[in-house]
């Protein structure tokens, strides 16, 4: 009678037990993917090695890319490969012979995706065979691979020429040609885009210019997330979106606007970040940024102070910024992309930040 605690019937098995079980195989002389080339103690070994050596070199080769078919059949392709390379190493005379195992290695390394070897093996292969159909489809497939969609097609075109109705072949050229539809399409969008990104670049020279923007960059290339750009809603393109840091030196911080349109009042945006109703920032421990109680100041690029009123856009500042005739040129600057103003309540701090800042000035 059975013990209830033993199976009864074949049980599973995972796949890591069944490769190790194969593995353990590849130790047994009549079993092993592929012979020892030096020489052993083994009498099995060296009896097997002198088999696989017995005969001509056509006999020899053609023993090893009958074995390596077999492996190829079972999907085996890197013991499969290392037969018909065992078989070319032969050096047999056969040339059909030598242009199978070419291509039957170049079949291997096409699935091993090693596709810089399919290409020497089939150009070998198109030595010895001009009108190699295989050798030609498996270049294609490698060269479609590796996306050279030109090169595949040719490899294609060359075959056809004289296989006009080799079906893998035809198959390879139409994945080529729509491959290269695509990758062609893929280019002109690129190419597009580059011009446009050109265009949108010197019109902003342009546009710079025309508002006396001067710009910075820095010298380890932008951080900053956010760019100068048109208004997209703007059908003419003319009109400018930048973005803002409103800095409060007072408690040593900062806002971003990240979209600061220029016709846009300053006022619309102070109203909007510190309303007289709503609580306020955390770090404004007097209660002092409050809207009517504001005073905002922009920096020149000469250091020019100038305090911007509250019905002013941010295009109405640039204008008041540009520099006198017969002076230096001047502007406000976008350092890293972004413009940058003073916010500060009204009273003794507006008063001691400019004198500060006008000492400061003047001592440089």
């Amino acid at each position: 009678m059975s013990s209830p605690n033993v199976p009864i019937g074949p049980q599973s098995i995972t796949k890591d037990e069944i490769d190790k079980k194969l593995a353990a195989f590849d130790s047994v002389p009549l079993f092993m993917k592929s012979l020892p080339t030096e020489d052993t103690e083994d009498v099995t070994l060296a009896a097997l090695q002198s088999l696989a050596h017995e005969g001509t070199p056509d006999e020899v080769a053609e023993n090893f890319k009958e074995q390596g078919n077999e492996y190829f059949k079972g999907n085996r392709y890197r013991e499969a490969l290392g037969f018909y390379t065992q078989g070319i190493d032969a050096h047999p005379t056969d040339v059909v012979l030598q242009e199978a195992l070419l291509c039957n290695r170049a079949a291997c390394n096409l699935e091993l995706k090693n596709f810089g070897s399919v290409l020497r093996d089939c150009s070998k292969a198109l030595i010895l065979n001009q009108h190699s159909s295989k050798a030609y489809y498996r270049s294609a497939l490698a060269l479609l691979l590796l996306e050279r969609v030109d090169e595949a097609l040719d490899c294609c075109n060359r075959c056809l020429d004289f296989d006009a109705e080799n079906r893998g072949v035809l198959g390879v050229r139409d994945r080529a040609t729509k491959a290269k539809a695509e990758k062609d399409r893929r280019e002109r969008e690129k190419a597009e885009r580059s011009r446009k990104e050109k265009e949108e670049k010197h019109q902003m020279v342009i546009a710079f210019k025309e508002r006396n923007l001067i710009a910075i960059q820095k010298e380890d290339g932008s951080s900053n997330p956010y760019s100068p750009h048109f208004d997209a809603e703007d059908p003419t393109q003319s009109t400018l979106v930048l973005p803002v840091f409103f800095l409060y030196p007072q408690y040593a911080t900062s806002d971003v606007i990240q979209e600061f349109v220029e016709d846009t009042p300053f006022a619309a945006h102070i109203s909007a970040m510190f309303p007289p109703q709503a609580p306020p920032a955390d770090w404004d421990t007097k209660r002092e940024y409050i809207d009517g109680n504001l005073v905002i100041y922009a920096m020149t690029h000469r250091k020019r102070l100038l305090k911007v009123g509250k019905k002013m856009t941010l295009r109405d500042v640039c204008k008041a910024a540009k520099g006198k005739e017969n002076e230096p040129k001047d502007g406000l600057e976008v350092k890293d992309g972004c413009l940058t103003f003073v916010v500060l309540p009204k009273g003794d701090v507006e008063t001691k930040w400019v004198e500060e800042y006008k000492k400061t000035r003047d001592a440089t």
